[in-house]
């Protein structure tokens, strides 16, 4: 069984869409198996957007990340990375088709309500990046 990391924007809380969310992870058979309400560091930000950290609009993504609490979810499934991703759409939410959950929820680029691991070893590394071992139950 696959694990994903998911974490639920601040457009997500804000605009209250975290139920709707999760049920269509629980509707397409997940299991959730870490949840928890946090706000982001610096730090951890840093680490989980060092793949463009570097860039002039960096700044604009921690400060829309550590805006308000978000909620991070480890999920586990049959394929639940490439489902999810699914499930999600197009990052661009201006691009996602009314059934994803970006096309429905989103409103643009950043503001796309969900970030899922692209593979099953980001989805291990992104984990244990956000829960402790003990917040892991599977």
């Amino acid at each position: 069984m696959q694990k994903t990391l998911i974490i639920c924007k601040p457009d997500c809380l804000e605009q209250k869409h975290v139920g709707n969310v999760v049920d269509r992870f629980e509707k397409a058979g997940f299991e959730i198996i870490g949840c928890k309400m946090t706000r982001l560091t610096s730090a951890q930000l840093r680490e989980h957007y060092a793949h463009v950290a570097s860039k002039p609009f960096y700044p604009e993504i921690e400060a829309f990340m550590s805006s308000r609490p978000v909620i991070v979810l480890a999920l586990r499934g049959e394929n639940v990375v490439a489902v999810v991703r699914d499930l999600l759409g197009p990052t661009d939410s201006r691009k996602a088709p009314k059934g994803t959950i970006r096309g429905d929820f989103g409103t643009e680029m950043m503001k796309n309500v969900v970030h899922a691991s692209d593979s099953e070893e980001n989805g291990l590394i992104e984990i244990a990046r956000f829960f402790r071992a003990d917040e892991i139950y599977a």
